[in-house]
């Protein structure tokens, strides 16, 4: 069981753009309103203090869950702090299209501090309600269309905040062949891999594989039941409920499906890598460790994976 204090902290700390020069020669500076300089100076030093304050705290979490790593985490609602609301909104892409509540980045950040509070005593006191997210497709490559969720801002701004903290638990946990969606890894580290396999190794068989439809398939009650292995804060689940259940938009009339995660969410690679995590980078582990023949190379990226296998030579 977790103790409350050990804090946490959010992913990604994402620096505003420096204001660019302009065409006013250095001799003559524009003119500002009184303390300008001043309260920029004291955002900056309030935005380097809540990043030192959400490191640190994350940090512990993460020690945490290295070295306890059959234990159920009980207390990490508290980590979900101002100074986490403020990084991951930062941390947001400024030119996402919008969600249901139509609000762009830019807009919210203006009385960003007054807005975060009110949304983080929401989410303290159970108030929240998390919005459906909207409809939109994009192309695929073989000509059909890829639906994706579009999540309202402040989902957003929360999920982004959870995920940082549940990643300080669950990148202690999962298996390394999984590449997608995690820190600090990516697509390029999945294909280095999977040439590595096979460039230098002698390989009898290689197997493809990639998960029909994945997001729109996954079961919604075994998803929170696996989150339920290691997550034992029932905050933290009624959250991942609530954006579950929060349904999908699309011309104008809501659906909520017993399936599916909603492809495009921030929580929707996290809680797919979980799910995954379960199904079957733990049976592929023990399975080639336990019962291959042979050298067994794994390579997952999200719902597509790339088992090689080299069979033992005999010799007589």
């Amino acid at each position: 069981m977790m103790h409350d204090r050990e804090k946490s902290h959010s992913a990604i700390r994402a620096e505003k753009p420096a204001n660019k020069v302009g065409s006013v020669p250095a001799a003559e500076p524009v003119e500002q309103r009184a303390g300008t300089k001043r309260n920029a100076g004291e955002q900056s030093t309030h935005r380097t203090q809540g990043w030192v304050r959400v490191t640190q705290a994350l940090d512990r979490v993460r020690q945490v869950a290295r070295q306890r790593k059959e234990e159920k985490f009980t207390s990490l609602f508290h980590h979900l702090s101002m100074d986490l609301f403020r990084e991951s909104f930062f941390a947001l892409k400024r030119e996402a299209a919008p969600g249901v509540d139509g609000l762009t980045w830019q807009t919210y950040e203006a009385d960003l501090e007054l807005k975060l509070a009110d949304l983080h005593s929401r989410v303290q006191r159970g108030a929240y309600r998390a919005l459906p997210s909207r409809r939109a497709y994009i192309p695929k490559a073989d000509g059909r269309q890829r639906p994706l969720a579009v999540a309202a801002l402040e989902d957003k701004i929360v999920q982004k905040a959870t995920v940082a903290v549940l990643n300080c638990v669950y990148e202690e946990i999962f298996i390394g062949f999984s590449y997608g969606f995690r820190p600090k890894r990516g697509q390029h580290d999945a294909l280095d891999a999977l040439v590595v396999g096979i460039s230098d190794r002698r390989v009898n068989y290689i197997f493809d594989a990639d998960v029909a439809s994945f997001f729109d398939s996954v079961s919604k009650e075994w998803l929170v039941r696996f989150v339920e292995h290691r997550i034992g804060d029932k905050r933290i689940i009624r959250l991942i409920r609530k954006w579950l259940k929060a349904g999908v938009l699309e011309d104008g009339v809501v659906t909520v499906s017993e399936m599916g995660t909603g492809q495009g969410s921030v929580i929707s690679p996290l809680l797919a890598n979980i799910y995954m995590h379960y199904v079957f980078d733990l049976w592929a582990d023990r399975w080639r460790r336990r019962e291959a023949q042979g050298d067994v190379i794994v390579v997952r990226f999200a719902d597509d994976c790339a088992p090689r296998r080299r069979e033992e030579e005999v010799t007589m």
